[in-house]
Parts: structure tokens; C-alpha cells; sequence
């Protein structure tokens, strides 16, 4: 019983208030973390795109979140690229946040390096930083050699103006080399890879 009045006593003394002892969170970082997305979200996005197993994408998609933590948008879609030395990657897709509508988006850029064959794939890419979305349309330069497969999906970084880009590609074709390079995100297709 002395116990509890001296703990009661101890509190009442302090002249900090409830307030001052339980941190807030500005309004606007809820807002921000309400707009990311999580880890079984993509993980379940990304295995009904790529029509793979759950566990397979989950292996890829928790490297990436270990690295970049939770993306604020992804990007669901197609490209294509080929190359003999010099070489040229193209696609389209859909930009996908949370509260939004989709965005349709296309991509383009040339490589250069040690760098042969073509291929065709499904592209799955975590947004991270984004902020407005038309940060999104700028040169995102990228060294595709810093390509890692995991469970059949390879998987590399782009970044730009604090915006990083995590392409997650599967698909058929052969093309093996390293290249350095980068990808135009734009409205409107457009056959200038520049």
C-alpha cells in the first residue's frame, strides 16, 4: 500500500503531462504511411501479374524491402529490349497508387556495354520517394549488370532525384552481359530512345 502511494505521489510531482510523454505523429507522416504499400500487398500484386507462386515473388520482393523499405507506387507492365553492344529497351504500363487511378506510363532508353541478345518480359517496378507523380517522368540511369535473380526474377536499381526504382523483370529471351544505360519514363509512346 505504501508502494502505491509513493508511485502515486512520484506521478504527481512530475510536471510532465501525458502530452509531453507519448510522442505525436505529424499528420502528414499518417498520411504518407497510409499511401505506401505493404510487403503482402506486393507480394500478392506481383504474383497475380507474374502468374507465379506467392512464395517465389515473396523471396524477390522481401530483398528489395530489406533494402528500400515500403515503395510508394508500382508500375505493372511489358517491355522488350535487344542488343549487340549498343542496344534498346521499351515498354509500357500502368502506374499504380494507393487512393489514385492508375496512370498509363511508357518507358525507353538505350544501353551500351558487353551486351548481347534480346527478350521480351513482364515488368513489375517498386516506386520508392515518389512524392507527385510527375516526378516520374525523367531519365532514371541504371547499371543493369547490378542485376540479381531471385526465384527467376531478376531484379536492379535506377535512381534519380531521390527517387529509386526497383525493376523486377521475368520472362523469355536470352540476353547476358553487362550494360549501363537508362530508361525515359514518359505520357506518350514514343519510338526516340533518347
Amino acid at each position: 500500500m505504501r508502494l502505491a502511494r509513493s508511485a502515486f505521489a512520484l506521478i504527481a510531482a512530475c510536471p510532465m503531462t501525458v502530452a509531453q510523454v507519448v510522442p505525436t505523429v505529424a499528420e502528414g507522416d499518417v498520411e504518407r504511411a497510409a499511401d505506401k504499400f505493404s510487403q503482402n500487398e506486393i507480394v500478392q500484386a506481383a504474383a497475380g501479374f507474374f502468374g507465379t507462386t506467392t512464395e517465389a515473388v515473396a523471396k524477390a520482393v522481401q530483398r528489395v524491402f530489406a533494402d528500400q523499405g515500403l515503395p510508394d507506387a508500382y508500375i505493372t507492365g511489358e517491355e522488350g529490349s535487344g542488343a549487340v553492344v549498343v542496344g534498346l529497351r521499351y515498354g509500357q504500363g500502368w502506374l499504380v497508387r494507393k487512393h489514385r487511378e492508375a496512370t498509363r506510363v511508357y518507358w525507353q532508353g538505350p544501353t551500351i556495354g558487353f551486351d548481347f541478345g534480346a527478350n521480351a518480359s513482364k515488368t513489375f517496378v517498386l516506386v520508392y520517394n515518389l512524392g507527385d507523380s510527375d516526378r516520374l517522368f525523367q531519365k532514371f540511369p541504371g547499371v543493369e549488370g547490378s542485376y540479381y535473380f531471385i526465384a527467376g526474377i531478376g531484379v536492379n536499381y535506377l535512381r534519380s532525384n531521390n527517387i529509386t526504382l526497383a525493376p523486377m523483370r521475368t520472362g523469355v529471351g536470352l540476353r547476358a552481359g553487362v550494360n549501363a544505360g537508362y530508361l525515359t519514363f514518359t505520357r506518350q509512346a514514343t519510338a526516340n530512345p533518347f
